[in-house]
């Protein structure tokens, strides 16, 4: 988490660097993917990661929370549920069974797209986005870009873990991110 930290959440942090696995190569060869998979099997680490971002969330006045496919769906979820908002999710192309709008964005290892339901934010809706990871930032920006065509406004960016070595924040001038763990 950014600026100065209260001893339980840099408890968190060092709770979580432990607990996220690297593994070599995965999905493409030269990419060291942030295994999640310990994290959730500890209950307790998985319930307090829950809550910071349920923390900073509320703080925001948001509305809805939005979550991207997939892994983000696992922390959306949850922080949506613990505040009893509305879950908006953010999906691949041909998930979601109705009018949608859709945005295309680079990875660091390719291209993808996002869809949300045209009615999934109204105007003046106040949206955070909830995502298991920040990297480059071009899908939290295309997310973004979604919630903006369809009039909500996103006033906040909540990550699990941030790549700091790729500079995705830079990209994301403009909205408040925080990270829960930033691996430079």
């Amino acid at each position: 988490m950014s600026g100065k930290q209260a001893p339980e959440a840099t408890q968190l942090e060092e709770r979580l660097r432990r607990s996220i696995r690297d593994i070599p190569d995965f999905p493409k060869p030269g990419i060291s993917f942030k295994d999640i998979t310990p994290l959730l099997l500890e209950p307790r680490l998985f319930h307090d990661c829950i809550g910071a971002l349920a923390d900073w969330v509320v703080e925001r006045e948001a509305t809805k929370v939005l979550g991207v496919d997939a892994r983000g769906f696992l922390f959306a979820g949850p922080v949506a549920d613990r505040l009893g908002l509305g879950l908006v999710p953010a999906r691949k192309p041909g998930k979601l069974p109705y009018s949608t709008v859709s945005e295309s964005y680079n990875l660091e290892y390719g291209v993808n797209t996002l869809e949300l339901h045209t009615d999934a934010v109204q105007p003046g809706e106040r949206v955070a986005i909830v995502d298991d990871l920040l990297a480059t930032g071009g899908t939290v920006e295309a997310a973004s870009r979604l919630v903006e065509i369809l009039g909500g406004s996103v006033v906040g960016l909540a990550f699990v873990i941030e790549l700091g070595f790729l500079n995705g924040r830079a990209r994301l001038d403009g909205y408040e991110t925080m990270s829960l763990v930033t691996f430079d």
